[in-house]
């Protein structure tokens, strides 16, 4: 799971992200300035900081060098209201993996946060090997391979889709191309292709309700994959 610190001094904003991204299987602390931000590194681990460029006791650059000599294995997204270049530019030199400005989707920084993670090889596997995953009221058993509607129903699955399902809880809010779903539901000696793929999405989509013209969980993104558009958590 990844550990996330989010730093603003917009308490709206500190709520927000932290419910978004603990419905993405992430473990979420935030901090109002740079202080309480130094006070919970010493206290806590983090993999990833999403850090606010405007805070009101300390500049964002100057703690975004500071994190960069003291906690070099951290991954760092800088936020701001700044969307200029310079700024950009002055981030990424102090040692930011990569940069948002507001307003922006949280979504985009759920894409970006395992981005950098995985370009600075820092990514963890998220929920994989968990046995029981729920999402929208769906509870996903992989031991059992079982997967029960919000009613309670018990949908068969075939091992295709049961493999594709997998693929797709482990990674929440990321685009997945073809041929990385190839990768991860081939059963060995079993050839796939890229219509075989799309195929078990149809199958996949009938099973779950979910419309293929306006799908609430596997959306297609189209010239790049899909991306399976819920929270996931564990459950109980």
């Amino acid at each position: 799971m990844t550990r996330c610190l989010v730093v603003d001094d917009d308490a709206e904003i500190r709520n927000s992200l932290q419910q978004y991204l603990q419905g993405f299987a992430m473990q979420v602390s935030t901090a109002a300035d740079g202080r309480e931000m130094r006070r919970l590194l010493l206290a806590e681990a983090v993999d990833v900081v999403v850090l606010d460029l405007m805070l009101p006791d300390e500049n964002g650059l100057d703690l975004c060098r500071w994190l960069q000599q003291t906690h070099p294995e951290l991954s760092i997204v800088m936020l701001t209201a700044q969307g200029d270049p310079i700024s950009r530019v002055l981030g990424l030199e102090m040692g930011a993996d990569d940069y948002l400005a507001k307003p922006f989707e949280p979504r985009e920084l759920v894409a970006r946060i395992h981005a950098v993670r995985r370009r600075t090889g820092k990514a963890d596997k998220l929920l994989e090997g968990e046995r029981s995953l729920q999402f929208h009221g769906w509870r996903f058993d992989r031991l059992l391979r079982q997967l029960v509607s919000p009613e309670g129903v018990v949908v068969a699955l075939s091992s295709a889709e049961y493999r594709l399902l997998s693929a797709f809880v482990e990674r929440p809010g990321r685009v997945l191309s073809r041929e990385q779903l190839i990768e991860m539901s081939r059963a060995p000696g079993v050839e796939v292709n890229d219509r075989s793929i799309d195929l078990a999405v149809s199958r996949l989509r009938q099973k779950l309700g979910d419309s293929p013209r306006e799908p609430r969980l596997i959306r297609t993104m189209r010239g790049e994959g899909y991306l399976f558009d819920a929270p996931v958590g564990f459950a109980p």
